[in-house]
């Protein structure tokens, strides 16, 4: 009996994904930062420079496509565009935009995910993903970065695993002594009414 050879479809997209807070490094103005530093992850691990993916990602994108990769799912850093409420640093818009422009460079369809998990602290101060007024904050970063980036991303993602974040931030927090190793997200509280709270934010986001 012959194998049978499969194929994937005409353009299909095979590649690799990243997060910002995890491989950009000097990402010290969010929720997850704050997390780390309170000693709230196993070992009392910091993100800290991860692999300098801010400085370096040319090299890796070059690296995925030689692979034969055709994509690559990356996130934006929130706190990184806009690092205080309603002030953008467009420094940080034109390097996120020279990635993107790299991909295309290297033959790889760039997908943005708006929100990986991370939350500016000037958010967070307010209540985060609680407070109904993020629903129109998140709605105003999107669109800035929709309008900045859109020239060279077609593939968006809004949120990354929301009921992941909500569940584990808001209803798998306990006491620091019962807790397994990185089995919490930041805020780290435990009510299932705020849990629906930020999930319906969330999901009106």
């Amino acid at each position: 009996m012959s194998e049978e050879i499969l194929h994937f479809p005409p353009g299909f997209l095979w590649g690799s994904t990243t997060a910002a807070h995890q491989v950009e490094g000097g990402n010290t103005n969010n929720d997850w930062h704050a997390w780390e530093m309170g000693g709230n992850v196993y070992g009392r691990q910091t993100s800290g420079m991860a692999c300098d993916w801010w400085n370096n990602a040319e090299a890796d994108l070059k690296t995925a496509s030689a692979m034969g990769q055709n994509t690559h799912r990356m996130s934006v850093e929130w706190s990184r565009i806009e690092p205080r409420e309603g002030i953008w640093d467009d420094a940080a818009i034109d390097r996120y935009r020279a990635i993107l422009q790299c991909m295309h460079e290297h033959q790889l369809e760039p997908m943005v995910t708006l929100h990986h998990f991370t939350t500016p602290l000037w958010l967070t101060d307010r209540g985060g993903w609680e407070n109904p007024a993020s629903i129109a904050f998140f709605e105003r970063f999107a669109d800035k970065v929709a309008r900045s980036l859109g020239e060279y991303c077609n593939l968006w993602i809004a949120l990354n695993e929301p009921v992941i974040y909500a569940v584990l931030g808001w209803l798998g927090g306990m006491p620091r002594e019962q807790r397994q190793p990185q089995s919490t997200f930041p805020p780290g509280k435990h009510d299932a009414l705020r849990t629906f709270r930020v999930l319906d934010n969330l999901f009106h986001g």
